[in-house]
């Protein structure tokens, strides 16, 4: 008994140290098996950096997609400088159509009155006679008729559009190698009449015998077409063109504001009746001042 007691207390050392030993052995297993988690946390520090590198990209992705919208941002600025083309109200611009009204400037292009009155110069009545510096003067006067020139005071060239009075004569002398020709009417008759060329009118009937020496060419002289402080006062002057053939009637040839031909006002160079200006009774008893002939004279060069 004693024996199998003993026996029994070896076996259970034996078994104890047996487990300790498989105990020592597998902590030493375990850990053997826990040491390859050092690999594995390599495997999670890959994982990381597949999360680094997976976040870089999405974050690289992520900043592409926002500079993506970048462009989209540009594409609203174009599509907000589309509505730029609200310039298209320039095509109000295009209204400019505001040029019509010129159109209706145009119209008073054509003055008042009837338009400027022209002749051929075979239309006078024994042209082929004149003398021929009288001829080419009657060229150039008739061929300025025919510009659609205004009456324009203080002027004495056709480039400005018209002339007055005693500019055109003075173009027109000048024009025709007439020197020493004075600007203005009053001194114009000052010239011819000093020179002893000019023949005075004092009846106011156009079948006057005072009229016997006037021919083609002539200059003729006016006093009161309208109120001026001059001595002498001395208002208009225009050139004898002879008489018309188809009617017999005296014309002549220059600028006025408002003469008559063929029974029209004229306002501007042209062809005008030649007739001893009439007053009626009401201008002679208020004693207004009225136009009044007073004589002719004949030009320097056209004749000697």
């Amino acid at each position: 008994m004693i024996r199998l007691a003993v026996f029994v207390i070896l076996a259970l050392v034996v078994v104890a140290s047996a487990q300790t030993a498989e105990d020592t052995l597998g902590e030493k297993i375990k850990k053997a098996f826990s040491t390859p988690t050092p690999t594995s946390t390599p495997h999670k520090k890959r994982k990381s950096t597949s999360k680094k590198k997976s976040t870089s990209s999405s974050s690289s992705t992520s900043k592409k997609k926002h500079a993506s919208p970048s462009p989209s941002a540009s594409a609203k600025p174009n599509e907000e400088s589309s509505p730029t083309p609200e310039p298209s109200k320039t095509p109000s611009a295009t209204v400019t159509p505001s040029p019509s009204p010129i159109a209706t400037a145009s119209p008073e292009k054509t003055k008042r009155g009837a338009p400027n009155a022209t002749l051929l110069p075979d239309s006078l009545s024994g042209f082929e006679n004149y003398p021929p510096k009288v001829r080419q003067l009657i060229i150039s006067a008739l061929e300025l008729t025919t510009r659609n020139l205004d009456y324009k005071y203080g002027s004495a060239d056709p480039a400005n559009g018209g002339m007055d009075c005693s500019g055109f004569v003075y173009f027109l002398l000048k024009q025709n190698g007439i020197g020493d020709v004075p600007r203005d009417s009053s001194e114009q008759y000052i010239w011819l009449r000093k020179a002893g060329r000019f023949e005075p009118v004092v009846s106011e009937k156009e079948d006057s015998f005072e009229f016997d020496n006037l021919k083609p060419g002539d200059l003729l002289f006016w006093t009161g077409t309208y109120a001026i402080q001059r001595d002498p006062p001395i208002t208009h002057a225009m050139i004898y063109l002879g008489r018309e053939e188809k009617t017999g009637g005296r014309v002549m040839v220059g600028a006025s504001d408002g003469r008559t031909y063929q029974n029209q006002q004229r306002f501007g160079v042209s062809v005008f009746d030649f007739k001893m200006p009439r007053a009626d009774k009401a201008e002679i008893e208020d004693g207004k001042t009225r136009p009044r002939f007073i004589g002719y004279a004949h030009l320097p060069g056209l004749r000697d």
